[in-house]
């Protein structure tokens, strides 16, 4: 796995911190998306129909029945990001979260998507009330993590609704405590097992101790 360059430029820009390392995913861990983009679909004439856990294959046009290929997914996320700030709102207890863990701990919010859409994110997020640092990937967590991690060998938790985000982590750094949380449990589903050595948490109430534990406080 190799490192994005413009992701590894971002962290080049974070302040030192020793303290222990909180990476979270953005969409569906710290923002909705799965409940609010249908609605988003439905308003330009569209419609989804989760029969697996990926969005190719599973919109449709509404008029036509049409099923919709993987570039006109790319361009619908694409507008669905760039009016996020009237759809997504804060998961359900990831406010009070990140507020008691980050008294210990450093967050970050590394999020996969376009890096043309970080300003647009960065300012919703700053409007939430969620200053936390954020970086946008277009490559795989794992590098990103083990570079925010540095050589400092301090503990490092990662949050991510996608198993594979939690296994190129692993990949990156060994030791990194996993946790796989959905804002909408009922799509789990659709997912095979997740790997051993992945704590499944059912919300950030259940989360919010765990991940204290596992980073020592």
């Amino acid at each position: 796995m190799s490192d994005d360059p413009e992701t590894a430029r971002q962290i080049e820009e974070l302040a030192a911190d020793d303290r222990p390392l909180l990476v979270l995913d953005v969409d569906d861990v710290v923002l909705e998306f799965i409940r609010p983009f249908p609605h988003f679909l439905k308003s330009r004439g569209f419609g989804l129909t989760l029969a697996s856990f990926r969005l190719t294959g599973n919109i449709a046009e509404t008029a036509s029945g049409r099923l919709i290929e993987q570039p006109e997914v790319t361009t619908l996320l694409g507008e669905f990001f760039d009016a996020q700030a009237d759809w997504q709102s804060i998961t359900d207890g990831a406010e009070d979260a990140l507020a008691a863990l980050g008294d210990s701990a450093e967050i970050v919010l590394l999020t996969a998507m376009p890096h043309k859409h970080r300003a647009v994110r960065r300012a919703h997020l700053d409007a939430l009330g969620l200053p936390y640092p954020l970086l946008t990937t277009e490559m795989a967590k794992g590098p990103a993590v083990a570079k925010l991690r540095g050589n400092k060998g301090r503990p490092v938790a990662f949050v991510d609704d996608q198993p594979s985000n939690l296994v190129s982590v692993r990949g990156s750094v060994a030791d990194a405590h996993l946790f796989h949380l959905m804002a909408d449990n009922s799509l789990r589903a659709y997912l095979p097992p997740v790997p051993d050595g992945i704590t499944i948490v059912e919300d950030w109430h259940d989360a919010t101790p765990k991940i204290a534990m596992a980073l020592g406080f």
